[in-house]
Order: structure tokens, then C-alpha cells, then sequence
């Protein structure tokens, strides 16, 4: 990484679009919530969803002991996609309709992690990645929930970034349509925290939410919404 490339990594359908330096691809996994992970099983391709989390130059998955994915995948190759929206392109012509985007694609051999402390850190990075702060307010796991975890550990050694960003790039004879251009961007959001119906009173919603830049609409000075005081 850092300008090296390797077969599957070089960009290749728009290479001014590709960025190889580890400060891009990290952030990139490090925004995105969902990732996709592509591994085989018995000779056959599957993808499938889930949560990740980045530490140093590793990425982290987790699931069930009992996961056909991370059963399949520990020890084998994969790859990890990272995809962030951020806006919708609407040209003139229907061909040059695009999305303004950004996207990290990792490969590797996926490790199972057996040393007990770095499944612990593993776990608390994938729960800070959803919400910084989580980790040291929640309970964490229980030994006998920490056996029924699995989790991977896929190094980041070959990876790329794509995106793109800017205006709708119509062709000069499209120009002069009466047909409106432009973009729409697009943000992940969250809503306002809804306690939960069984949440003792006295308990207010975290500060960590509110600090949380995907809650950011969420006014500092008003209580959320059934909050309990």
C-alpha cells in the first residue's frame, strides 16, 4: 500500500479514481458501519454483511461460534468491500447517471483469533466503531460469551480505495435538454434515541450519543424523545 498495487488491487475502469495510500483506505473503514465480506464455500461464492472494526493494520469480524461464514472463511482467502454513499449523480442523459461515492476493497487470509486479550480488544473496537464511548459503559462479555464469539482477523496488506466526487459530467451535445442536472447529496443520519420500554428510571441517554456526529441534528439543550429522568 502507500503507491504499491497488485493485480487485484489496481483500478482499473477509471484510474483517476484510485487511491492506494493507507490514510485513505483507512478512513474509509473506519466511517463505514457495514462491510462485505466475499469468501467461498465448497467451490461456490458468497457474500455476505456484518460489522467491522479497524485495529492498526488489522480488521476484525465477529460473529456466532457457530458461523458457517467465519467457519468458512478462517484460514481462507477474502475479500472486504466498504461502500459510503454520499450522493446521487442525475444528469441530463440517463448514461451518465452516476453516484458520488467512496469505497475500500481489502484482500486477505482471514485468521481465527484464539488469544483471550485480543479477542477482548477486538470486541471493544468492533462496539467503539459503532458508537465511540459504547465500550466502557456497556457490560462486556462474560467468558462463557467470549467462547460462543468468534472472531477474525484479516490483515490490511492489499487494499485500494476508489471514489467519486464533483458535478454531473454531461457530454456538450446533452448541455442544452430541458431536463434538470445536478446532485443530491446524501449523509447517514441516526434518529432520535429511543430508550428501551424496560430501561430503568434515572438512567438519561449517554453523552457519547450526543457527541456522536451521526446524532449531531439531535438538539444538545432538548431531551430526546420518552427520555427517562
Amino acid at each position: 500500500m502507500d503507491g504499491e498495487l497488485s493485480e487485484r488491487t489496481r483500478v482499473r475502469r477509471h484510474p483517476e479514481r484510485g487511491e492506494y495510500s493507507r490514510d485513505a483506505i483507512y478512513a474509509i473503514l473506519d466511517e463505514a458501519l457495514v462491510c462485505h465480506v466475499g469468501f467461498t464455500v465448497q467451490g461456490e461464492p458468497v457474500v455476505l454483511p456484518t460489522v467491522h472494526a479497524r485495529v492498526a493494520d488489522a480488521l476484525y469480524l465477529h460473529g456466532a461460534a457457530a458461523s458457517a461464514m467465519l467457519g468458512a472463511a478462517g484460514g481462507s482467502p477474502v475479500c472486504v468491500t466498504a461502500t459510503l454513499l454520499d450522493g446521487l449523480v442525475l444528469a441530463r442523459s440517463v448514461y451518465n447517471h452516476s453516484m458520488n461515492y467512496r469505497s475500500a476493497v481489502v484482500f486477505g487470509v482471514a485468521q481465527e483469533v484464539t488469544d483471550e486479550q485480543e479477542k477482548r480488544t477486538a470486541l471493544d473496537a468492533l462496539v467503539e466503531h459503532v458508537v465511540a464511548g459504547r465500550s466502557a459503559d456497556a457490560r462486556g462479555p462474560s467468558t462463557a460469551e467470549l467462547r460462543s464469539t468468534r472472531v477474525l482477523r484479516v490483515p490490511i496488506t492489499e487494499a485500494s480505495a476508489k471514489a467519486r466526487t464533483g458535478p454531473v459530467k454531461d457530454g456538450p451535445e446533452d448541455l442544452g435538454l430541458d431536463v434538470w442536472a445536478g446532485v443530491v447529496p446524501l449523509r447517514l443520519a441516526a434518529e432520535t434515541p429511543e430508550p428501551d420500554p424496560e430501561l430503568r428510571e434515572g438512567i438519561p441517554t449517554p453523552g457519547y450519543l450526543r457527541r456522536d456526529r451521526r446524532f449531531s441534528h439531535t438538539s444538545q439543550d432538548q431531551e430526546p424523545r420518552g427520555e427517562h429522568r
